[in-house]
């Protein structure tokens, strides 16, 4: 039966924690605020607003779908990010409960 050090675990414990510490700064800039919704309302103004005698060309369409379809992979990764990082905190979480259980010496009964 391998015996763990009190010591070593408070230190691996210390680590652990040091290494999963949430950062501080969260930086959010007004595009990424915006969304799909915004996004659409944005493209329909412009066509109903455009010259008729100059329309849009099929480039700047084909650009603009392009955009809209990177913003809608960029959200779903986003969120999957998200659900990988809160798991890896409940599993960060679950380990450092199991250190220190394992250093904690069991009750004896007298």
């Amino acid at each position: 039966m391998t015996t763990i050090n009190p010591a070593t675990a408070a230190s691996a414990s210390d680590a652990i924690d040091r290494i999963n510490a949430p950062g501080s700064i969260e930086r959010q800039s007004a595009v990424s605020q915006l969304g799909a919704g915004d996004f659409l309302r944005l493209m329909t103004a412009q066509l109903t607003n455009q010259d008729p005698s100059e329309p849009q060309s099929n480039e700047q369409m084909l650009a603009q779908l392009a955009q809209f379809s990177t913003l809608e992979s960029q959200t779903a990764s986003q969120s999957l990010l998200g659900d990988i990082s809160r798991k890896l905190d409940a599993l960060i979480e679950a380990q450092s409960r199991a250190i220190t259980a394992a250093s904690t010496p069991p009750a004896t009964d007298i």
